[in-house]
């Protein structure tokens, strides 16, 4: 590329230059970011969200320290650069940070799992490639229990 040699970070992100194509990816971010918030150690999961969870903005419960939630949720902003995967959870999430619940912090514990088994994806560009985009929805229409819109956005 220039005389600095290859590019290997970009942003805080982790980049990888291959014969077939780049790796695009944030494995060292979220290392540190699973560490910081103690989730090294924790049990992988296969799902962001369990499918069962509806949160509530007025949910009775115990309140968890805001300041905590609300960095974990900006270390999940800069995160979805290279992983949009969690990106509706993460949206779940923000709605609740001025008023923070245990419950809602379940949910964010479950993205960090979620995080620690898939802690290695990012975004594969292959060279010579039909970049086609193939989209899916899941009709849901009024699925959100707070304003009845559709979670699939369609």
């Amino acid at each position: 590329m220039s005389l600095m040699g290859e590019l290997n970070y970009f942003l805080g992100l982790q980049i990888k230059q291959l014969k077939e194509g780049t790796f695009v990816y944030q494995n060292k971010y979220c290392q540190k970011f699973l560490k910081c918030f103690g989730m090294v150690d924790a049990n992988c999961i296969d799902t962001q969200i369990p499918t069962n969870e509806n949160l509530d903005k007025y949910e009775n419960g115990k309140d968890v320290d805001v300041k905590r939630y609300r960095s974990i949720i900006g270390s999940f902003l800069y995160l979805t650069a290279s992983r949009p995967d969690i990106m509706f959870s993460e949206c779940m999430c923000v709605q609740y940070q001025s008023a923070s619940k245990e419950s809602h912090l379940k949910v964010v514990k479950c993205i960090l799992r979620y995080l620690h088994g898939t802690y290695k994806y990012g975004f594969w560009y292959p060279k010579r490639c039909d970049c086609s985009l193939v989209g899916y929805s899941d009709s849901d229409f009024t699925g959100c229990k707070l304003d009845r819109k559709s979670t699939s956005g369609t």
